[in-house]
């Protein structure tokens, strides 16, 4: 399985293995990651899943429209690199993907 580091905003990392096809909010949620709400589930209408992608930003896939007019709504800084998390799927070329949770959510 790939692995995504998820650093806190605490700044503590968190090593991940990834199954495939789950959204790299899933694995945050289930693993019990600080620095994520994910308030409406991964479907893309809350905007606490907010992260900055901190590498593989040539293969992550670009944010989609629904993704862009969320991303307006994300309490901490929008960055040229912030996604929601939801949004992206883990395949195996994203192995070694690093994430970074903002200070706050919502």
């Amino acid at each position: 399985m790939p692995k995504v580091t998820y650093i806190e905003p605490s700044g503590n990392q968190v090593e991940i293995d990834v199954p495939v096809g789950w959204s790299v909010m899933q694995s945050a949620m289930s693993n019990g990651v600080e620095g994520i709400e994910a308030e409406c589930g991964g479907s893309c209408a809350c905007a606490t899943c907010h992260c900055y992608v901190e590498s593989h930003a040539d293969v992550v896939p670009a944010a989609g429209e629904t993704e862009l007019s969320m991303l307006g709504n994300v309490v901490a800084e929008r960055k040229p690199n912030s996604r929601l998390c939801c949004q992206i799927k883990m395949t195996p070329e994203l192995e070694g993907l690093v994430v970074r949770f903002p200070d706050a959510q919502s």
